[in-house]
């Protein structure tokens, strides 16, 4: 599945019933919790990478990647913004990129 797809999913789900949706019942939380719950992702896929089991870092990477799309559908950042930020960040040194903030 790629990042659009599953972007383009969880888009849809923001109108669904969040008894029977997960994506949805996150969403109807709003967006601190959306953030929240990416946060705790990203700490789970910290410890993995640390402890250096690849396929618990895998699964939660799958986990950071899906909750970070939750997130920024909370605030209504599309993927393709993202997508375009990086893309004009391509080809700058990301020491230099950073010192331009």
């Amino acid at each position: 599945m790629s990042l659009e797809k599953l972007a383009a999913t969880i888009a849809a789900r923001k109108g669904a019933d969040p008894e029977t949706s997960w994506t949805a019942k996150l969403l109807a939380k709003g967006p601190e919790k959306c953030a929240e719950k990416f946060g705790e992702e990203a700490v789970e896929a910290i410890i993995e990478a640390v402890k250096g089991d690849r396929a618990r870092l895998t699964s939660e990477a799958a986990d950071v990647l899906y909750h970070l799309l939750v997130m920024l559908a909370a605030r209504d950042v599309a993927l393709a913004d993202v997508l375009a930020e990086l893309d004009r960040r391509e080809g700058t040194s990301g020491i230099a990129e950073k010192a331009g903030r």
